[in-house]
């Protein structure tokens, strides 16, 4: 799967991503075909959480946040 083709999706957390520069692991289901990558977040987030990708690093390396957003979290506007 292309990298810039995530930006956008939805995926799971499967191991919970610590924080900073500390990954997890989420997965993203695309066309019934489960795809695993190392996901990055400013703040913690709990095995189970939905999450939305917002950066492709590459090497199977993603930036999220969580979704839907947390009440209080900061908005990108565009």
């Amino acid at each position: 799967m292309r990298g810039q083709s995530l930006v956008g999706k939805v995926g799971v957390v499967v191991t919970a991503v610590r924080g900073g520069d500390r990954p997890g692991e989420i997965r993203v289901v695309v066309q019934g075909v489960p795809h695993h990558y190392l996901a990055y977040a400013v703040q913690p987030l709990p095995s189970g959480a939905h999450v939305l990708v917002v950066h492709f690093r590459g090497a199977r390396q993603v930036d999220v946040e969580p979704w839907p957003p947390m009440p209080g979290g900061h908005t990108t506007t565009g």
